[in-house]
């Protein structure tokens, strides 16, 4: 089940949400932190950096629940800038590695593609580490490749940089 997390629901999340981005950087995800990341670091993430964003209205979360439990989620951010009306971003699209492949991920970006067409977006960018599954999924959604940029991030395993792919898809 996809749902949009409301800012009352927030505190109930964390511990599912800290869980499912702690899996990911484990499991090798490519999604800003490196190792060591403990369950801390992935609680302060969403307390610091998303909770207030979704409070505030700057971030839409989208959560994807199996048997009750929140073990995926995405963010639909729109750009702030008076110039980029018309867009936004999509930001930490993560499935814990226990529940892939049953299709939470492409549900979470149908749900988010569904919210920046209700909000009248036409434009939604993102980047994905070369190479990564999650760059056939976003293929597979319609995005089209803007560009690589080479050693852009440092692989969470080890001290290796590897490059990021830029992608897009028009909504109208």
């Amino acid at each position: 089940m996809i749902e949009e997390a409301s800012s009352s629901a927030l505190p109930t999340l964390l511990g599912d949400l800290a869980d499912t981005l702690h899996a990911c950087v484990h499991d090798g995800a490519s999604v800003g932190f490196v190792l060591p990341f403990s369950e801390q670091d992935a609680q302060e993430f969403w307390q610091t950096r998303i909770f207030p964003m979704v409070s505030t209205g700057a971030a839409t979360l989208f959560v994807a629940r199996h048997n009750g439990r929140v073990v995926g989620t995405v963010q639909l951010v729109p750009a702030s800038m008076p110039n980029q009306p018309h867009r936004a971003d999509v930001s930490k699209l993560l499935v814990h590695p226990s529940f892939r492949r049953i299709g939470l991920a492409r549900g979470l970006m149908t749900a988010l593609r569904d919210k920046a067409c209700e909000l009248g977006l036409s434009l939604l960018v993102l980047d994905t580490r070369s190479g990564d599954p999650s760059q056939a999924l976003y293929h597979s959604l319609g995005f089209q490749v803007a560009g690589e940029i080479p050693k852009f991030c440092r692989n969470p395993h080890d001290d290796r940089l590897e490059p990021t792919t830029y992608m897009y898809k028009h909504l109208q």
